[in-house]
């Protein structure tokens, strides 16, 4: 766990507080200012509920029960019936940190006092935040409209004593993991239940997971870029800064910076016309092709920090005038088709990546180096089959990168008419940006065998460090071995930012 504490009053949470939050365990505490909105809006939906008001899901039913009158006496049933009825989520449970990224957004939202809930409500989120009970949600049931319903459910469960939640290790009933922690259960009153789990945190706490590890892969794309360009000493004239300025593509002209920065010095790399005129475009276009995904995962920050701030249930209770809207803040199509954009820009820097290593592995197209980046090909097959492992994870990420934003399908009886099958776009992210830290990972691989079957020279300011990181944990192959764990080893230096931090140790922070 780190030292530092996040804090949360429903408007500043920043993408890098919320990394600290799921994966560093950084503990979270609430502003005096967050905790008075949450105060006045609940004091509204009292008011409204002595004086009668029809409100939605406050005192009627749900979706196509909308119009159904709730009697007084079972207002409070009707939040533990919402909760039980959705809670139908099938498929593998999400990893902890997307079950912590839930419980921050949840609380985050309600926090913004447009939520109508009791201060208790928040508390208990982050309670089980700062203690480690992490209710067991499947992957999948939402269809990403009337909020993530049916994970949500399951986020809310262990908080009235049932469904499953881990602890200590352990998957436990709900109840006894709460009681075990010490958070006492939640008895859900008027809009509480509707409050937790109408919204969009589900698929923007994966998306938000999935788009950090992008930002990171688009300049990992580049150090690995250049390394493979200096293997295949190409040519150095496509980056040269004064090609990208004529486009204007602000993506372009900041991949073709990090080229130049990373290859400073280099003796690898050539002019055009000293061994060939240009390059094949896997090489000439790196910044085009990268800078192109750049500038699309830039778009999709911009989208996911303003929903990490977001109020996405349904009503609203605006505390200022004693207003109560019915909306649709829950519809998830913005995050929707900003976690399809991520998918695609994500995976077209799998797509190059895998270019480039079949043009190292092919005698045909690598310069002279040996067939397979092997010495003694025949009885040795080299790196022929890692070519085929990442052709095979970039073919399916070709399927998997295809929009769900643009499906739909209606439920509720046709009450709810569009979707936006956010959650599974986001969930498809996820796994492209894993298929292409594996693709990354081959690659350099690769690009480090070639320079080591060629004349040594002059590796540039910001590849030799990746040159050296791999070869501290990969060796240079003579004769063939086992590859997959050399794979795992080169994806999770990858994944889990070694690569980037040794060598933005040598060069700065590439942008």
């Amino acid at each position: 766990m780190t030292n530092r504490t996040v804090v949360l009053d429903g408007n500043s949470l920043s993408l890098e507080d919320f990394l600290a939050v799921t994966r560093e365990n950084a503990p979270v505490r609430v502003t005096e200012e967050a905790l008075e909105r949450v105060v006045r809006s609940r004091a509204v939906v009292d008011r409204l509920l002595e004086e009668g008001r029809p409100m939605y899901g406050i005192n009627t039913g749900f979706g196509r029960f909308a119009d159904v009158a709730i009697p007084e006496d079972q207002i409070q049933q009707l939040q533990i019936n919402l909760i039980r009825a959705d809670a139908v989520g099938v498929g593998a449970p999400f990893p902890r940190e997307v079950v912590r990224g839930i419980l921050l957004l949840r609380a985050n939202s309600i926090l913004k006092g447009y939520s109508g809930s009791r201060p208790v409500v928040h508390e208990t989120l982050v309670a089980m935040l700062n203690v480690g009970v992490h209710p067991v949600i499947p992957e999948k049931g939402s269809v990403g409209a009337s909020g993530d319903l049916c994970p949500l459910a399951h986020l809310v469960l262990p908080m009235i004593g049932e469904g499953e939640a881990e602890f200590d290790g352990a998957v436990l009933p709900g109840g006894e993991a709460m009681a075990r922690a010490g958070i006492p259960l939640l008895e859900l009153k008027a809009k509480e239940g509707l409050a937790l789990i109408n919204g969009t945190p589900v698929m923007t706490s994966v998306a938000a997971h999935a788009l950090h590890d992008a930002l990171a892969l688009q300049r990992s794309a580049d150090v690995l870029g250049a390394l493979t360009a200096e293997s295949l000493r190409g040519v150095s004239d496509a980056y040269d800064p004064r090609i990208h300025a004529a486009r204007r593509q602000k993506g372009q002209i900041v991949s073709a910076a990090n080229l130049r920065r990373l290859l400073e010095g280099s003796t690898y790399m050539t002019r055009q016309g000293e061994l060939r005129m240009q390059d094949a475009y896997s090489l000439r276009c790196i910044p085009q092709i990268h800078g192109a995904s750049r500038m699309a995962l830039e778009y999709v920050r911009s989208v996911v920090e303003d929903e990490l701030n977001a109020a996405t249930d349904n009503p609203l209770v605006l505390a200022d005038t004693g207003d109560v809207f019915s909306g649709g803040n829950f519809h998830g199509q913005p995050m929707a088709v900003a976690a399809d954009t991520l998918g695609i820009a994500a995976a077209e820097l799998g797509d190059i990546s895998e270019r480039r290593i079949a043009k190292l592995v092919d005698p045909a197209l690598n310069h002279g180096l040996p067939a397979f980046l092997v010495r003694q090909g025949g009885i040795n097959c080299g790196f022929m089959v890692p070519q085929y492992a990442a052709a095979a994870v970039v073919s399916e990420n070709k399927v998997l990168a295809h929009p769900a934003c643009v499906d739909s399908i209606p439920t509720s009886a046709g009450q709810e008419d569009h979707v936006s099958m956010g959650t599974i776009g986001a969930r498809k992210a996820r796994t492209i940006v894993e298929h292409v830290q594996a693709v990354l990972g081959i690659e350099w691989m690769c690009a480090a065998q070639a320079l080591d079957l060629q004349e040594k020279r002059i590796l540039g300011k910001g590849t030799r460090p990746a040159y050296d990181l791999i070869r501290e944990h990969v060796s240079f192959m003579e004769d063939d071995r086992v590859f997959y764990q050399d794979q795992r080893t080169a994806a999770r230096l990858l994944a889990e930012g070694v690569l980037l931090r040794r060598v933005e140790a040598a060069v700065g922070p590439l942008d």
